[in-house]
């Protein structure tokens, strides 16, 4: 089932009746009259909170988070800057903990491998939709060894972000750089979450990573299998910059864009499906390689 994205925006109360998501203004000065909103928790899979004085109840924290609701909060500059995930979400958690735990070296690498191929490959997808010279990322992605040991992503990401955007626009890739940088920081955030959700709803730990080993990282995982998935974010990104160059500030118009990511149409395993359910895929595959039962994980392609 595809679950709902939801981003609150406004000041409000929110809390919990009848297993129903409860979006209440009745405390809110010059908002009392709106009448209190609700969703289904069943049917969220995100939930992303903006506004500085929006107030929660931990009833509905604890439902949210025993239905695997991904909660985003952001910060007074409306950027994501928590993410708070389950504990336990897979009846068979503790053995794919230990399976993940066992992965000897040479298994991480051709993940890795795989991942990186996958990632790149979409990079070229981009390039090639905005016809820009996508050859040299085709070639990388073919000649991607285990554990991409020759550092073929980092050859690929230096002509990616020298052409995806027009010239114009003297882009450089630098998470606190000038905008797009902020879109990508927001679109980038939103399928992180996403990907974290994905991991620990197959019973993994989001902590260990295939490549990532940040110590202070809790979703390093996330972030190796989210690698593929950038590019669907650097697409919708050079579309709104096509559309327009007034991208400072990420309005309620952009966000609403990037927030669409999780329900965007990609093609996975010979499949049309919303990315959020790719990710799923991706999440299965991976734990089926921990356990020695698949060789290759799933992954999506920007185009056919």
């Amino acid at each position: 089932m595809l679950k709902r994205t939801l981003c609150i925006e406004s000041p409000c109360h929110l809390k919990c009746a009848n297993e129903q998501l409860v979006v209440s203004y009745s405390h809110v000065k010059g908002l009392e009259d709106r009448t209190d909103k609700t969703v289904p928790i069943e049917d969220i899979g995100m939930l992303v909170l903006e506004h500085q004085q929006i107030t929660i109840t931990h009833y509905l924290l604890d439902k949210l988070i025993a239905n695997n609701v991904a909660v985003i909060t952001c910060n007074n500059t409306h950027h994501p800057s928590g993410l708070l995930m389950p504990l336990e979400s897979n009846t068979l958690q503790s053995e794919r903990f230990r399976e993940q735990l066992d992965a000897t070296e040479p298994l991480k690498k051709q993940l890795w491998q795989q991942t990186i191929k996958a990632k790149i490959t979409n990079q070229a997808s981009v390039l090639k939709r905005w016809n820009i010279n996508h050859k040299l990322l085709t070639n990388l992605a073919a000649g991607v060894k285990s554990g991409d040991s020759d550092n073929r992503e980092a050859v690929a990401s230096a002509h990616y972000w020298q052409n995806i955007f027009p010239a114009a626009w003297q882009f450089f890739r630098k998470r606190e750089g000038p905008p797009p940088n902020n879109l990508l920081n927001y679109g980038y955030a939103i399928i992180r979450a996403c990907m974290a959700r994905a991991i620990t709803g197959a019973g993994l730990l989001p902590t260990l990573g295939v490549f990532h080993r940040n110590r202070y990282n809790a979703y390093c995982l996330a972030d190796d299998m989210m690698e593929p998935y950038r590019p669907f974010v650097d697409a919708t990104v050079r579309e709104i910059i096509d559309e327009t160059s007034h991208v400072e500030i990420l309005t309620s118009e952009i966000k609403n864009k990037l927030l669409k990511l999780p329900v965007t149409d990609v093609y996975i395993q010979n499949e049309k499906s919303p990315l959020m359910i790719a990710m799923q895929r991706t999440a299965v595959s991976l734990s089926k390689c921990y356990a020695r039962k698949a060789k290759k994980l799933a992954f999506p392609a920007l185009d056919k």
